[in-house]
């Protein structure tokens, strides 16, 4: 069963512990050097990256940031300006909502 983090959670100890319960972590590898020039290090080893089902998770991942990103700075919920839980989640719901008519005519134009 694998489980997704991002980068920061490359750390060994997370990495360890998820092996102990048997989880294989699809985690981002941070390939961008340190302030000191050195490659940040990483537990995430070739047992998990080898496998084809590591780089489809990564690229789905992908794909689900970019629609997050799209919130944040298009539909403008980078800042939330309105309090009350059922409040933000009417902003969320109408900016996906926003976000799916966009992305409709790209996936109309795709069908055969």
């Amino acid at each position: 069963m694998p489980v997704f983090g991002y980068k920061a959670y490359g750390v060994t100890p997370f990495v360890h512990e998820l092996r102990e319960r048997s989880v294989t972590p699809h985690i981002a590898i941070d390939g961008h050097l340190s302030t000191t020039g050195k490659r940040r290090k990483t537990a995430v080893d070739g047992r998990t990256t080898r496998h084809a089902g590591y780089d489809i998770s990564q690229r789905c991942r992908k794909r689900i940031e970019e629609v997050f990103g799209w919130i944040r700075s298009s539909a403008g919920l980078a800042k939330v300006k309105l309090r009350g839980r059922a409040r933000v989640d009417a902003a969320f719901t109408l900016a996906l909502a926003a976000y799916n008519l966009i992305r409709l005519p790209k996936l109309l134009g795709a069908a055969p």
